[in-house]
């Protein structure tokens, strides 16, 4: 039987709540697999796992009732070992390793916020930056809207300076909020994003971390924050 894996914490992590469920229909029961001064969280893999929203909310249900316990590296979605011998083994290869993200980690949460523009807001702020910029949109109004080539022109330059605004705005969320944190990670880009960046908080200061990104929000009204947290430190584990 294959072994699923959760995450990996210290060997004294307490006990799982009794009969607790992990991915898998029906749930398979979530054990702690001891090795060394670690331990693993792991469960039985089900031969037909998918990525569904019973088995991701299972996975994220079993790393928070274990963090509640003490520090655990959580280990993304999906991670099947061999066995349990196969497990032990990587555990022991790499305890050195563990422990010291375990010490790093330790009493410290994700929070990942995305951020996007309000168009209507940023453009209105764009054009307050650029005073020709401005002028050219308002001889454009006064002609009616002006010819298709100056509709063009206009355009063009609209969509540069958003771009240029987005860039800077990115920045500006990095360095706005990371006085409250310990670490940042910066996450790839998509599309619809101006910035997605997690940061690594102190759980006794998560107050602090959320009231930043409040005030950011209330003094950059052009700009829309997501925030999601506090989340397993996904980010800042290999």
């Amino acid at each position: 039987m294959s072994t699923y894996v959760y995450g990996i914490a210290r060997g004294s992590q307490p006990g799982l709540p009794e009969e607790m469920g992990g991915v898998g229909d029906p749930a398979r029961p979530v054990r702690l697999l001891h090795q060394g001064e670690l331990c693993a969280l792991v469960s039985d893999a089900p031969e037909d796992l998918r990525p569904k929203r019973r088995d991701l909310l299972a996975h994220q249900n079993v790393l928070t009732e274990a963090g509640a316990g003490g520090v655990v590296l959580p280990i993304r979605f999906g991670s099947v070992s061999t066995d349990d011998d196969a497990v032990r083994a990587v555990l022991d290869e790499r305890q050195d390793h563990y422990l010291e993200r375990l010490k790093a980690l330790d009493n410290k949460v994700e929070y990942n916020v995305k951020a996007s523009h309000d168009e209507q807001a940023v453009l209105h702020r764009v054009l307050a930056d650029d005073p020709d910029l401005r002028a050219l949109s308002e001889a454009n109004r006064a002609a009616g809207g002006g010819s298709y080539e100056q509709k063009l022109a206009l355009g063009e330059r609209v969509v540069a300076a958003v771009k240029q605004r987005e860039a800077r705005d990115g920045v500006l969320i990095q360095q706005s909020l990371e006085d409250a944190a310990v670490e940042v990670c910066p996450g790839p880009e998509s599309s619809g994003w101006l910035a997605n960046i997690s940061f690594l908080v102190e759980r006794d200061r998560a107050d602090e971390f959320v009231a930043a990104v409040d005030a950011l929000g209330r003094a950059q009204q052009h700009i829309s924050l997501q925030v999601n947290g506090p989340l397993p430190p996904y980010s800042f584990v290999e």
